[in-house]
C-alpha cells in the first residue's frame, strides 16, 4: 500500500501528521523492540512518534518553541526510511542517523543515495551507509586510482573489496589482487612456526575473512588456487606489472615512501587501484609513512582521487566515532603544544 497522509503537508503552523504503512514495511521500520522508532525520535527530540496498527502519527507540542519546525523534517525522514525498506535496505541505527544527516545537509534523497547495493551474497547486501561512503564508492567507479583515507570503522577496506568482487563478477577485470604490508614481520618471521605463508597469514587474515563474507566460501579457495584472486604481502608486488586487475592495498599508512612508489608503479593496462589507510595509526618503527607523503605528491593529478572519510562515516558502535574524535582532538592539542615548545617566540 502506498504511503498516504491524512493531513495537509505540515508547515510551521501544523502540529500533527499521519502516515499509513503496510504491515511488513512497518515491522522493518520499527526494528526490534521499536529501537529504530526511538532513534528517529532522538533525531527530532521535539517530535513524538506514535504507532497504532498500520498508522504512524507524528505530533508536536505547539507551546514548545521550535517544536512545530521539526515536524516536517521528521515526516520527511520517516517517508525516506519507508522507501528504503521497500528498496530492500535492512535498516539499523546507522541508516536512520545518516538519513537524518543527509536531509539536514540537503544532500539529496537518502533512499536514492543509500539504497544502491554493490553486491549481494547469501542474502546480505553490501552498500554504502553514509554520504562519505557513497562519495568514496562513486570515486572508485570514476577514477583509476583512489585513496580511501580515514579512521577505523569507516568501511574503506570492506567497500573497496566489495567493488573488486563486483568488477570480477561483471568481467570488468580478470583477477583481484589484495595486499597489505606486514610491518612487524621483518624481525619476527624467524621466530614464528611454519612455512613463510604460515608466518605471513595472520597479517592477511582480515582480507580472507572479508572475501568469505562477500563470496561463496567454497568458491574462494578455487579462485585462490587458480590465481583469479591473489592475497599476498606487499613485498610480493615488486618487479611485476599488474594488467586487467583490481588491486587493493590495505593498511597503506604502514608503507614507506619507497614501498608506496613501488606499488603505484605496478599499475598496468585495464587495471584499477584502491589504496586504504589511516594516517593517524602509523606503526612504522622509523621514518615517514608513504601514505602521508603521497597525499602531497599526487594530490593534483588527473584520474587519481583522494576520498577522505571521517568519524561521521564510522558504521560500528556509536562509541567508535566518539573515540576517534577524542583521539583526534588529543593529537591536535599535543602537536600544538610541541610546536609551541619548539617555537617559544611564536607562542600566542
Amino acid at each position: 500500500m502506498p504511503i498516504s497522509s491524512d493531513s495537509t503537508p505540515p508547515t510551521s503552523s501544523f502540529t500533527r501528521a499521519e502516515l499509513e504503512v503496510d504491515g511488513v514495511a512497518m515491522v522493518r521500520l520499527l526494528g526490534p523492540q521499536d529501537r529504530l522508532l526511538h532513534t528517529i525520535e532522538r533525531q527530532y527530540p521535539l517530535v513524538t512518534v506514535l504507532v497504532r496498527g498500520n498508522r504512524i502519527t507524528l505530533t508536536t507540542d505547539p507551546e514548545v518553541d521550535g517544536a512545530s519546525d521539526q515536524l516536517q523534517p521528521a515526516l520527511l525522514l520517516v517517508e525516506e526510511l519507508i522507501q528504503m525498506v521497500r528498496n530492500g535496505v535492512d535498516l539499523g541505527d546507522t541508516e536512520v542517523t545518516q538519513s537524518a544527516r543527509i536531509l539536514r545537509e540537503q544532500s539529496g534523497s537518502p533512499a536514492d543515495l543509500l539504497s544502491q547495493a554493490i553486491l549481494t551474497s547469501r542474502g546480505k547486501s553490501v552498500r554504502p551507509k553514509t554520504l562519505g561512503q557513497k562519495s568514496y564508492v562513486d570515486a572508485i567507479d570514476e577514477n583509476t586510482i583512489v585513496f580511501g583515507i580515514g579512521p577505523a570503522g569507516t568501511g574503506k577496506t570492506y567497500l573497496a573489496m566489495a567493488k573488486a568482487v563486483q568488477a570480477l563478477q561483471r568481467k570488468e577485470v580478470e583477477r583481484i589482487i589484495l595486499t597489505r604490508p606486514a610491518v612487524e614481520a621483518g624481525e619476527r618471521l624467524g621466530f614464528l612456526p611454519g612455512s613463510l605463508n604460515d608466518k605471513i597469514d595472520p597479517y592477511l587474515r582480515p582480507l580472507y575473512d572479508a572475501l568469505n563474507e562477500m563470496m561463496d566460501p567454497e568458491l574462494v579457495p578455487k579462485l585462490l588456487a587458480a590465481g583469479t584472486i591473489e592475497v599476498a604481502p606487499l613485498a610480493y608486488m615488486r618487479g611485476r606489472t599488474l594488467n586487467n586487475a583490481f588491486i587493493v592495498l590495505d593498511e597503506a599508512q604502514n608503507t614507506t615512501p619507497e614501498q608506496m612508489k613501488m606499488f603505484l608503479t605496478r599499475l598496468g593496462f585495464g587495471s584499477k587501484m584502491v589504496v586504504t589507510g589511516d594516517i593517524t595509526q602509523v606503526d612504522l618503527p622509523t621514518g615517514s609513512s608513504g601514505l602521508q607523503l603521497v597525499t602531497h605528491v599526487l594530490d593534483q593529478m588527473d584520474d587519481i582521487h583522494f576520498a577522505p572519510l571521517t568519524s561521521a562515516d564510522v558504521v560500528r558502535h556509536n562509541l567508535v566515532g566518539q573515540i576517534v574524535d577524542a583521539y583526534t582532538k588529543y593529537d591536535a592539542e599535543r602537536q600544538r603544544s610541541e610546536y609551541e615548545r619548539q617555537n617559544p617566540t611564536r607562542k600566542r
